[in-house]
């Protein structure tokens, strides 16, 4: 990028939050401020509110900067903050009420998930497993995989949670760089009423292997499959056996609490490292505050404990502050495609915490889905995976929130551990698709490429400047990679990748990862805001757009397009939708060609894969397509790619 990106569309919507829930949210307008003024103390004061067993000699380390280590020589266990405490206050209260993809449905209170973590505690170690080993972790959204972290937390094993979307491969390639000595998984788990046999996948992956020594089987669907004598066991003949008693091991501050694998741009994997005390600070005290919660919430994040939203947001942040939560086996479309919305109904969830992925998709489906269902029991709702375009907020707002729940849509990362940018939802006044101002004690700035900050009104990059409890300690096994990665490009910054905008009022507005931006004919411009302006148009559900190469303008605009469920694609609407996003942000960002499809290539966790849409546009043999959630869609696009052009005029 030869200049700062381009500050395009714009967004003029704004709203300010509810009296009622200003007057009595967890965070007042002061917490802004006083947050400024010293952000170790507001840290330490969100720390003090863990369990800890022997407190910290330093709040924070910079002496090996980018290495840097907070609340250093404090001791603590993590379950107990999210247990044993809660057990004691209030043990009847509900942690978690769970449902199936089939129909079957379970609650657990604190004091019976205490007991089935220290049961599951006690059979890891009877299997061997002991404080600094790592365990995979390979399961579907049953409780199990949550009592299955918690139980490695207890003893002081890091967990790596291995979504139970991919394939043995890929799970083989994190068992080996973690060097794990135990997997946890189940027969299979329920995906659209068939059957994941993630039994058959493990066993896959350990062909060869040489660390794991012993595999511990949930049994969920019934299925059949091979056992590995001495090294297999059935969760049912060892865990129910166990005591519900497991003293928690004291653990540092610093010592290693889980490593999550996320992409890296060479096509090997990153270990994500997290610690203790840190990790534990940053989500439990954007928990708190963020989504505001109360003792009488039903909390509902629908992410996969596969991902990091489901370590932070499903797991150690809502338990940390005694939430009562709802977890969900399948997918929102099976049986029907009004699942989700039965479920709010059903359990009368307040907190609702989706991806926009999964908003736009229910754009395609129909408001009548929602709206056929009570959904008034909602409070607020929260948006978190990539960028949410103006018009899926509003229709968020006013399908699901019924016009009355403020939204947080959150920016992070699995590096972050926790949420950075984000309004708070009784003091901030939102803007639809802007993700509004750093949490208190984090301190983000937009910057162009020579590291200066930019003016209100400019576009560039984001960094964060100061050092958070949450963050990253490192690529496991890999510093070097660390500090190459997040660190090399501006001294003492760390530069997430992704391109930001910050308004006149000093709201930011992630632009996605600056890999993303196209130059056109000199100009700097953001898939995301093109994508932006496309959604605007009425007949659209969904966009993703990527420059391709093109010998005048050195890229063109494509575009993809997934129309609304009523919406018949045509000629004469591939023009109206040029001339729309020529009149949101002008005609330098006119798509040279659109194509319409049905769905768009997704991985796992609903991100977009342009890469592979680039590769369509380009007409190169297309790239890996293993970790698609939906790797049909491709040939369907690449075979419909011909047709829909529209040369520029």
């Amino acid at each position: 990028m030869s200049e700062t990106i381009e500050n395009l569309f714009q967004e003029e919507r704004s709203f300010p939050p509810p009296e009622k829930l200003a007057r009595s949210a967890n965070a007042q307008p002061e917490i802004y401020e006083s947050a400024a003024a010293d952000p170790h103390a507001f840290w330490v004061e969100e720390a003090q509110k863990l369990s800890w067993k022997s407190p910290w000699k330093q709040v924070l380390d910079d002496s090996e900067a980018p290495i840097y280590r907070w609340f250093v020589g404090g001791k603590l266990n993590v379950t107990e903050s999210c247990l044993d405490r809660h057990v004691e206050t209030t043990p009847d209260r509900i942690a978690f009420h769970w449902e199936g993809e089939p129909g079957d449905s379970k609650s657990l209170t604190y004091a019976q998930l205490l007991a089935e973590v220290c049961r599951t505690s006690n059979a890891l170690k009877e299997l061997g497993v002991t404080k600094g080993d790592t365990v995979a972790i390979y399961m579907g959204m049953v409780p199990e995989i949550i009592v299955a972290m918690l139980a490695c937390a207890r003893i002081g094993a890091a967990h790596s949670v291995v979504f139970g979307g991919f394939s043995a491969e890929s799970l083989r390639e994190r068992i080996d760089d973690a060097s794990c000595t135990a997997v946890i998984t189940q027969d299979g788990s329920w995906r659209r009423g068939h059957v994941v046999e993630l039994k058959k996948n493990v066993d896959d992956s350990l062909v060869g292997q040489q660390t794991v020594k012993h595999v511990l089987v949930l049994k969920r669907c019934e299925n059949e499959v091979d056992w590995h004598q001495g090294r297999d066991h059935w969760w049912h003949d060892v865990v129910p056996q166990q005591s519900d008693q497991c003293d928690a091991e004291e653990m540092d501050a610093e010592d290693l609490l889980y490593i999550l694998y996320t992409s890296g741009s060479t096509g090997k994997p990153k270990g994500i490292v997290h610690t203790c005390g840190g990790y534990m600070t940053g989500v439990s005290a954007t928990f708190r505050y963020v989504f505001d919660i109360k003792d009488d919430d039903l909390y509902w994040c629908t992410a996969d404990c596969g991902w990091v939203t489901g370590h932070s947001y499903i797991v150690y942040g809502p338990l940390a502050n005694g939430a009562t939560s709802l977890i969900y086996e399948g997918t929102p479309d099976h049986p029907e495609q009004d699942r989700w919305w039965k479920l709010i109904e059903k359990y009368s969830v307040t907190i609702l915490y989706t991806a926009p992925t999964a908003i736009r998709t229910f754009m395609k489906w129909g408001e009548q889905l929602p709206v056929a269902c009570d959904l008034s029991s909602l409070r607020l709702l929260g948006s978190v995976g990539e960028p949410i375009n103006p018009e899926a907020w509003m229709w968020y707002h006013e399908y699901i929130g019924g016009k009355r729940c403020p939204i947080v849509d959150t920016w992070w990362q699995t590096e972050t551990g926790c949420i950075m940018i984000t309004p708070l939802p009784g003091v901030t006044t939102t803007r639809p698709g802007s993700a509004c101002t750093p949490f208190p004690g984090i301190d983000a700035m937009v910057i162009d490429n020579e590291g200066n900050e930019v003016e209100r009104g400019h576009g560039g990059l984001l960094v964060i400047s100061s050092p958070w409890p949450s963050m990253l300690r490192g690529i496991y096994r890999d510093p070097e990679r660390y500090k190459e990665v997040y660190w090399s490009q501006f001294d003492g910054l760390y530069f997430p990748g992704d391109g930001c905008k910050i308004d006149d009022d000093g709201y930011l507005w992630l632009l996605g990862r600056v890999d993303d931006v196209m130059l056109v004919s000199g100009h700097n411009i953001s898939t995301t805001e093109v994508e932006n302006a496309l959604v605007d148009h009425e007949g659209v559900a969904e966009a993703a757009v990527v420059g391709r190469s093109d010998e005048r303008t050195g890229q063109a605009i494509a575009a993809f397009v997934v129309l609304r469920a009523d919406v018949v694609g045509h000629d004469d609407l591939i023009v109206e939708l040029r001339k729309h996003v020529a009149k949101k942000i002008g005609p330098i960002a006119k798509p040279s060609s659109i194509v319409f499809t049905p769905d768009l290539p997704k991985t796992r966790s609903g991100k977009i894969m342009r890469r592979l849409l680039k590769d369509i546009s380009e007409q190169r043999k297309l790239g890996d397509v293993t970790t698609l959630a939906n790797a049909d869609i491709v040939e369907a696009i690449r075979s419909g790619s011909s047709s829909g052009q529209d040369a520029d005029e």
